[in-house]
């Protein structure tokens, strides 16, 4: 009873701590998804100042030898953040990182963990991605949370990478780490844990939020890397961004849409109609979600310049 007292009394202060660092640290929602597995859920808007990066979902999973952590956050002071945030749930330290894929606040954080110890693991796919878009990333990340929080950031790509399906046990669980079709970037790749049925999908699926398709984003190949999870039938999905689903609604809010685009931007291709048509395609099914005021035309302008030759 005694430790118990001290566990929830040393979360409390964590949960304090974060409330008062708000302004510098950006808060992490913490949702249990099976046991010892969680989703710390980030800000579902844009990169700021108040989420030093982290406007995204990362996962832990808390095993014997340690915490796993899946994506480890858009910066230096990013990766403080979910550690600090970790210790609301585990006293136990952060063993293992895999990165889900190439975009910064999957990465970025790596160096500070690394520092600690933790072993760095990512598709060679995402490493690649990552050591091509770094100084961009850098420079954006920079401008968009401020020099001051992003101070201490390093360049680090994992240590150990895989092509293919990959099996690793550690502390006595289970982990699938698969390797998916260029998505929103390439190497992005799924954590699959078989005995809790839980697939954490990175970048591949957004639920809550809408989906951004970047300029190195692969709609169609997007779509073949969501059937790879649909495969492994998840009880649970923790998505890239926005809050455990099931695959259901990680359908209705992700692969859902990319077809919708793709389908209505093939009618204005095959019309012969331009990139402003496709702009204007209806997306009112798809509005309710987060960002689709600054994301929806753009979305399908890339998608437009994407299928334009396909």
């Amino acid at each position: 009873m005694l430790r118990l007292f001290f566990r929830r009394l040393a979360a409390a202060a964590g949960m304090m701590w974060l409330s008062q660092a708000s302004a510098f640290a950006g808060p992490l929602e913490v949702q249990k998804v099976a046991e010892g597995v969680y989703a710390l859920v980030g800000d579902l808007g844009q990169r700021s100042t108040e989420n030093l990066g982290n406007n995204a979902t990362f996962g832990a999973v808390v095993t014997k030898d340690g915490v796993v952590l899946i994506d480890s956050g858009g910066s230096r002071a990013g990766a403080e953040a979910i550690e600090t945030t970790l210790k609301t749930v585990t006293d136990k330290k952060v063993v293992t990182i895999i990165n889900t894929g190439g975009q910064d606040h999957r990465w970025l954080g790596n160096g500070y963990f690394q520092a600690k110890g933790a072993r760095l693991i990512a598709s060679a796919k995402a490493v690649e991605d990552q050591k091509a878009r770094s100084d961009m990333q850098f420079q954006m990340m920079t401008a968009l949370i401020g020099a001051d929080r992003f101070a201490g950031t390093t360049a680090v790509t994992a240590t150990e990478s895989f092509d293919a399906r990959k099996e690793i046990t550690i502390g006595g669980i289970r982990f699938a780490l698969i390797p998916a079709s260029h998505a929103h970037t390439a190497g992005d790749s799924i954590v699959w844990l078989p005995e809790k049925q839980v697939a954490f999908a990175g970048d591949i699926v957004f639920t809550e939020r809408m989906l951004g398709i970047l300029d190195v984003s692969r709609s169609k190949e997007w779509l073949v890397a969501f059937d790879t999870l649909a495969a492994l039938k998840p009880a649970h999905v923790v998505p890239g961004h926005g809050h455990p689903a099931t695959l259901a609604e990680a359908r209705a809010d992700t692969a859902d849409y990319l077809l919708h685009l793709r389908r209505e931007v093939r009618r204005v291709i095959d019309s012969g109609c331009d990139m402003n048509a496709a702009a204007s395609i209806d997306q009112s099914k798809f509005l309710h979600l987060k960002g689709s005021d600054q994301l929806a035309r753009r979305n399908a302008m890339q998608v437009f310049a994407e299928m334009e030759f396909e």
